[in-house]
């Protein structure tokens, strides 16, 4: 072992005897200095308590979830095509032919009458749909190194556009005046509900799809609205409330905490809701319902809003000028011929062989009438669980469906959708019909539609399709203040060439 090994073993061994010695003394004399004792407290850590205190790392997910549903699928299906420019599109149909029914036999050497054709003019006026959003600038520089806010307002609000569209195809009222609803028909029952004697008063308001969107018992129903704009300029439309009916009363005088007054009124074709208002004097009635169906049972003496019968307009607001009708409400006006069945607040009917009699009825009326079968049948989730229990009813004696069992494990699913519907009324044999659910349909509406004529050479080569003046476009509008501006518009029409080949059901109650 050379001089500088032993050196460095020496210096090893004094420092681990060193560092013994001064452990052992620490155990022996901890420290009471308290100024001491007090700084070593201070710096001790912890995990916080919350996410954003303390020296806590912030861990956020970049970029930001978009967490809605942007569900359009008529937006998505239904053909687009350019306009070509005017303030509507216009087009001319021949709608029948030997409307006078001329026979056609003939005598020797003679010819026969002049046949009559039938012939119609139709216009659709163009209208201007879009959506606002901004951004000020304190929120761009938030959101620096997260995320782009101005593109999300920007997307944003071409979605919220896209979404209002979808509303606007199904059911935008711009031309039907559903008029003044009609009064209440009221009659008592003594269970059911929580009525004690005493004279209850009843108004009914028929709603509009934008309407009924609209509306909630909280809230209250739309009336005339009044919108101020991104530009400062107002705009004034019907928020699809019909003009309220008149009060319609009843004496209920049966004994008892248990009464119910069942209130209907006559179905109004363009309708697909009905808000409810009742209380102890007509003056008094609030909104307690807003119902698919023109009737509903009464078991409260008041209704739970906060909307009152005389807060509404003596007027009919069904109507929103600023819109182009959708296809509910071109299925629904005077003169259309297309098919309409309300229910008053009845159920769909199992026919006991696999079928639904009131579809049947419709797609029946439409072959007897016009030759031709829809394509598509749209509901609610409400309609599309009841036809599920009418159709595979367990009671029922029906080869209408079949269980697939699957080998694997012994396996089954459970739970059944109704996916198509069985057409018997085609010249061409069975045809089955798309089921399919709309997010905008309200429970208690059915709409049948159809997307090619069966007719040969009848030039539609779209039944329905959205004309365009000017298809999407955006503006980032010049800085007037501190915030970025978007706008998201177009200028369309929806065309349907043959109102005709589509059935509405309306009043349909659940079960």
């Amino acid at each position: 072992m050379n001089l500088q090994t032993q050196i460095e073993g020496l210096v090893a061994g004094a420092s681990l005897e060193a560092l013994q010695k001064a452990l052992g003394e620490a155990q022996k004399s901890p420290i009471t200095d308290p100024r001491l004792y007090t700084e070593l407290l201070k710096s001790t850590f912890s995990q916080p308590g919350s996410a954003t205190s303390g020296i806590n790392f912030y861990d956020l997910e970049a970029p930001a979830k978009i967490l809605y549903p942007v569900l359009t699928p008529l937006r998505n299906e239904i053909p687009r095509v350019s306009g070509k420019g005017g303030i509507q599109a216009n087009w001319r149909a021949v709608t029948g032919i030997n409307t006078s029914g001329v026979r056609v036999g003939v005598s020797g050497g003679n010819r026969n009458a002049v046949i009559a054709v039938s012939t119609a003019d139709y216009t659709a006026a163009y209208k201007g749909i879009g959506i606002e959003s901004n951004v000020d600038f304190e929120a761009q520089y938030a959101g620096q190194g997260f995320d782009d806010v101005r593109a999300i307002a920007a997307r944003s609000g071409l979605e919220s556009l896209m979404l209002g569209e979808e509303l606007l195809l199904l059911g935008g009222n711009g031309s039907l005046a559903l008029g003044t609803t009609p009064t209440p028909t009221l009659s008592q029952s003594t269970t059911g509900g929580a009525l004690v004697d005493g004279t209850y008063h009843v108004t009914a308001v028929a709603l509009t799809l934008e309407g009924f969107a609209n509306a909630t018992v909280a809230g209250g129903i739309p009336t005339e609205i009044t919108r101020v704009n991104a530009d400062g300029s107002t705009d004034t439309f019907g928020g699809g409330s019909a003009q309220r009916s008149n009060s319609a009363s009843i004496v209920v005088n049966g004994g008892g905490a248990t009464q119910s007054v069942l209130a209907a009124v006559a179905a109004v074709r363009g309708a697909v809701g009905y808000a409810w208002f009742w209380g102890a004097s007509a003056g008094g009635a609030t909104l307690g319902a807003i119902t698919g169906t023109p009737s509903y049972r009464i078991t409260t003496a008041t209704g739970a809003g906060t909307q009152d019968r005389d807060d509404l307009p003596a007027a009919d607001n069904s109507v929103n000028a600023l819109v182009f009708d959708g296809l509910l409400t071109q299925a629904l006006k005077p003169g259309s011929n297309a098919y309409w069945d309300d229910l008053a607040g009845g159920t769909l009917t199992s026919d006991g062989a696999g079928g639904i009699v009131e579809f049947d009825e419709a797609l029946k009326s439409l072959w007897d009438n016009y030759r031709l079968s829809p394509d598509t049948i749209w509901l609610s989730s409400q309609q599309a669980l009841d036809i599920g229990k009418k159709i595979l009813n367990a009671g029922q004696t029906t080869g209408a469906y079949r269980i697939v069992f699957n080998p694997e494990q012994g396996m089954i699913a459970g739970g059944i959708m109704v996916a198509t519907y069985l057409n018997r009324f085609s010249m061409a044999g069975a045809n089955t019909i798309k089921v399919r659910i709309h997010p905008n349909l309200p429970s208690g509406t059915i709409l049948m539609t159809t997307t090619k004529l069966p007719y040969p050479l009848s030039n539609v080569n779209n039944v329905m399709q959205v004309r365009c003046r000017q298809d999407y476009y955006q503006i980032e509008w010049p800085l007037r203040t501190r915030k970025y501006e978007y706008g998201v518009y177009a200028d369309e029409v929806l065309q349907h060439y043959f109102p005709p080949s589509m059935a509405v059901i309306t009043g349909i109650a659940a079960g």
